[in-house]
């Protein structure tokens, strides 16, 4: 599994952990394209993107702040390699776990893989409950309105055969491209797994950006997008 994985990574003012997101990205022999779009940060993100020298990395910018989803489908575009995945820049997630996401891929089983915070064995730091509930009533909706069985629908960690992440025209620009990629990814028939993985977790104070009027934007993307993929197929 050398070199196989295209890695997006959003940043918005993300300079106190950057750095050593990237570098633990690098160290994972599976990632042979690192595609790091810095989405208008004020901060000194520009700057030690700048100072990266690694031929794995393709830093890419936004001229104003647009959002989470629209960075991601700027990256996604730029992708090469046979599979895409996402990777936050705040290091909630461990890039140790990457192998365990492709592995379903490289066996020919699945088309998308999910890292699951909720059915893993590993550590997973403990902080907001009300976030866990959300999480799982949105997760919970998803399902009913896509028939899959996903225990964490709101994981950052998606990793998608790079043909078909591509084809599947994406719109939203802040956090609803979750729950609009995961129904348009069950629309369209492709083979989903999950896997379980850690999560470190990061409170306010450290960071945090994703609010409870998040929760009801995906809500409202759920059910657009469930409306229009069952409009189309009919």
């Amino acid at each position: 599994m050398t070199g196989v994985l295209s890695l997006v990574m959003p940043a918005f003012n993300e300079a106190a952990t950057i750095e050593q997101a990237v570098q633990r990205v690098l160290d994972q022999e599976c990632v042979g394209q690192l595609i790091v779009v810095d989405d208008a940060s004020s901060d000194a993100t520009p700057r030690i993107l700048a100072g990266l020298k690694d031929p794995r990395v393709v830093v890419l910018t936004h001229a104003s702040n647009r959002g989470k989803g629209a960075a991601l489908r700027t990256g996604i575009g730029r992708a090469e390699l046979p599979y895409v995945g996402i990777q936050d820049a705040d290091l909630e997630y461990d890039p140790s776990d990457l192998p365990r996401l492709l592995m379903p891929l490289e066996q020919g089983l699945a088309d998308v893989v999910y890292g699951s915070r909720f059915m893993s064995g590993e550590a997973r730091r403990v902080l907001y409950f009300w976030h866990s509930v959300g999480n799982r009533l949105l997760t919970t909706a998803s399902n009913v309105v896509t028939n899959v069985n996903l225990s964490d629908m709101e994981t950052c960690y998606k990793v998608f055969r790079r043909e078909l992440i591509q084809s599947i025209p994406l719109q939203e620009d802040r956090f609803g491209f979750e729950p609009e990629v995961t129904v348009k990814i069950a629309r369209s028939g492709a083979r989903i797994y999950e896997v379980g993985i850690s999560y470190n977790g990061r409170s306010y104070a450290e960071g945090k950006k994703i609010g409870w009027k998040d929760g009801f934007s995906a809500l409202r993307c759920l059910v657009k997008y469930s409306v229009a993929e069952r409009t189309r197929s009919s």
